[in-house]
């Protein structure tokens, strides 16, 4: 799948997603009118299960203010209603205090650690270092083992001239002995 084809894929499905909350906002305010509830940003958007901001924009703002004119021609708004509105609207306080305080304390802790953590650019100049000090090591490591190889070969060039030391030296015995 390309590129384009993703974000085609992404912008109908978020075009799609966008429909369905503006659907559930009208058939909210329609369920609330016909319920007698005041038809309040507040009471569609809780409703709905959608925020405040989609009930104010074009397209959905003017049916909901269409059906507070209706209402506003019914009868005048009721204590209970007021109440009501009240305290849903206390409860959307409540629950975007609790989502700022979760933000704050997540952008705390990014910030944290942005803060305490290791530079990028000397991250890498640490790695760089450690590279070279390990090349430089591995070198070393290959000239003793050659070192050690050639002293290896010499001890047994040495012992194979001691063994035939010996042997001459036991011939020239015998010889002097006879």
């Amino acid at each position: 799948m390309t590129a384009a084809t993703r974000t085609q894929a992404m912008l109908a499905a978020r075009a799609k997603a966008s429909q369905d909350k503006r659907d559930r906002a009208m058939a909210a305010v329609r369920a609330l009118e016909a319920a007698g509830t005041p038809v309040t940003a507040t009471a569609v958007a809780t409703a709905a299960g959608v925020s405040t901001w989609l009930v104010y924009a074009d397209g959905v703002r003017e049916h909901v203010q269409a059906a507070q004119c209706r209402q506003a021609e019914r009868g005048p708004v009721t204590q209970a209603s007021l109440r009501t509105d009240l305290a849903v609207a206390r409860e959307e306080i409540r629950r975007l205090r609790a989502e700022r305080d979760k933000l704050r304390a997540r952008l705390r802790l990014q910030l944290g650690a942005e803060i305490e953590g290791p530079d990028r650019a000397e991250l890498i100049a640490r790695v760089a270092n450690l590279e070279a000090a390990s090349r430089q090591l591995a070198a070393e490591r290959d000239a003793r083992a050659a070192e050690a190889n050639h002293a290896q070969r010499r001890i047994g060039e040495l012992e194979d001239e001691l063994t035939a030391a010996r042997e001459s030296l036991r011939r020239a015995i015998r010889q002097a002995n006879r």
